[in-house]
């Protein structure tokens, strides 16, 4: 029996299929799920395309393809699929990022044509938690950044994005999509910091958010604060919030090589479920 399989860029109509499939695995899929609820599926608002896996006229696997490329529930096969569209279409990209499994299938077909990879992350443990540790206090000093500290908030973004990934994210078109994303993120509620003396020395930001998980990021420490177990009492400051008016389920992933934060995620309550991987271009 022949099992008719088939790409294509889903429309409108399409999204309780899509969400389907986003429901699958809320904590992974919380990045793609969390634009998805939003933005629906025009890909003006989504800010990429969302392509579809089709078996025997099902929808069963999903890639978006905007400024990420993010498989979602990727069966090898979708991922072929997914590749070879990718492929022809040129890379429009600035990082292919998801599950370690399906994204390591899926830039192992791109390599070829798009690498080499500025960086490669192969293995970014997937922490989760859905209760706050009595091991470590929150951070009493640790709140929301108001809408009219845009200014305090951004060198501190700025930072933590050049340190994280390796670039300015004021190059280019001179930080207009970042500070925009910042500026999102405030306006939510969901930014938030440590500030003494007008200056910020821990932050961390809710980044997706759906009603059944969130994802935390952009975690950062000044230099001149680390070693004095701010990360440790932020993050349980930023996690009760999250548990408390976000969603039961808090995420992040964090890079492998990075011992110290690993160990300081699972004191607060986190632990290893699974990885991602990010290819950086």
């Amino acid at each position: 029996m022949l099992t008719t399989t088939t790409i294509k860029v889903l429309e409108p109509g399409d999204l309780d299929d899509a969400l389907a499939v986003l429901d699958r695995d809320p904590v992974a899929n919380a990045f793609v799920a969390a634009r998805v609820q939003v933005a629906g599926l025009d890909p003006w608002r989504l800010g990429g395309e969302m392509w579809g896996w089709y078996v025997g006229g099902r929808l069963e696997s999903l890639c978006y393809a905007g400024a990420n490329l993010v498989p979602v529930c990727a069966t090898s096969e979708a991922v072929r699929g997914f590749a070879e569209r990718a492929r022809r279409q040129g890379r429009r990209c600035s990082s292919i990022v998801g599950p370690a499994g399906p994204t390591a299938e899926l830039w192992s077909l791109l390599e070829p044509y798009w690498g080499p990879a500025r960086e490669l992350r192969a293995h970014q443990p997937l922490m989760v938690t859905t209760s706050t540790s009595a091991e470590v206090a929150p951070d009493p000093y640790v709140r929301r950044i108001r809408k009219n500290e845009m200014d305090l908030i951004m060198p501190a973004c700025v930072a933590m994005f050049t340190e994280e990934v390796g670039i300015s994210p004021m190059a280019g078109d001179g930080g207009l999509l970042y500070q925009a994303r910042v500026a999102e993120l405030v306006g939510a509620g969901r930014s938030f910091a440590r500030v003494e003396d007008g200056k910020v020395i821990f932050k961390a930001e809710i980044g997706a958010a759906t009603p059944r998980a969130c994802q935390i990021q952009g975690v950062w420490v000044d230099p001149a604060h680390r070693g004095k177990g701010l990360s440790e009492t932020g993050m349980a400051a930023v996690l009760r919030y999250a548990l408390s008016d976000v969603a039961p389920v808090v995420s992040l992933y964090v890079n492998d090589f990075n011992t110290a934060a690993r160990a300081a995620y699972r004191r607060v309550g986190f632990e290893e479920v699974g990885a991602f991987m990010s290819v950086l271009f």
